[in-house]
């Protein structure tokens, strides 16, 4: 990724978190949070006399898989975090490369914006599924990692059962609802998908395009800057 685009990066990380200390302390409901998919209920009760509906929301499940360093490792262990995920194969010519360059950027620029201590990226975390996990082992996995600069503990490469990876992109992700492109049989996508830390999804977004990467890096910030009913959290 170039420098003006990682610079790019860092100023859509950035904006949202300006947005958020102008309107600390007139309405947080004054910032405009990226929107949830796939309501599974709609709950109705009487609040006080007036009817309020309680939306139950799709919320990706678990899946266990084997990462670029050999570990056995699951969405359950994330539990809290915030992820954006892709789908990618190390043998690809074509728009693969492109992809881990985009999510590179956005892990560069989230390293730049810890060091200047603006947002705690210990909330994130990145995902890439293998679609050919047959060919990408452990050992390549690894080797592609190393080549792109990935940091082991923040992102991971996962390879496993092709059924597993292809179920959960299609069911759990719903990846064929946002990209008619893909087929059952080559899940081979440019989206990039943002969970949140209920692990619903949030967003998806085109990794090839420059706009839409700014866009998921702003939709990035404010769900680290969402409330958390159930826990404080302190991120300045």
């Amino acid at each position: 990724m170039s420098q003006k685009a990682l610079l790019a990066l860092c100023i859509a990380l950035l904006l949202p978190v300006v947005s958020y200390l102008l309107v600390k302390n007139l309405s947080y409901d004054a910032i405009k949070m990226p929107p949830r998919f796939f309501a599974e209920s709609i709950n109705e009760k009487i609040v006080q006399g007036k009817k309020v509906s309680d939306t139950i929301w799709h919320r990706v499940a678990n899946i266990t898989l084997t990462n670029q360093l050999g570990k056995t490792v699951s969405l359950d262990s994330l539990n809290g975090k915030i992820i954006v995920a892709d789908f990618f194969f190390t043998h690809c010519g074509l728009i693969c490369p492109k992809l881990t360059a985009s999510m590179k950027g956005l892990q560069d620029a989230l390293k730049i914006r810890d060091l200047r201590r603006r947002i705690d990226i210990s909330f994130v975390h990145f995902v890439s599924f293998s679609i050919d996990p047959e060919r990408d082992s452990v050992s390549v996995l690894k080797a592609y990692a190393d080549k792109y600069g990935i940091n082991h503990d923040s992102w991971w490469l996962l390879t496993g059962s092709k059924k597993e990876i292809y179920n959960f992109s299609v069911n759990e992700l719903k990846l064929a609802l946002q990209d008619t492109t893909i087929s059952a049989d080559f899940m081979h996508t440019n989206r990039f998908v943002l969970l949140d830390r209920d692990r619903v999804v949030r967003g998806y977004y085109n990794g090839l395009d420059s706009n839409s990467m700014s866009t998921l890096a702003e939709d990035l910030t404010l769900l680290m800057l969402e409330k958390d009913k159930r826990r404080k959290r302190k991120l300045f």
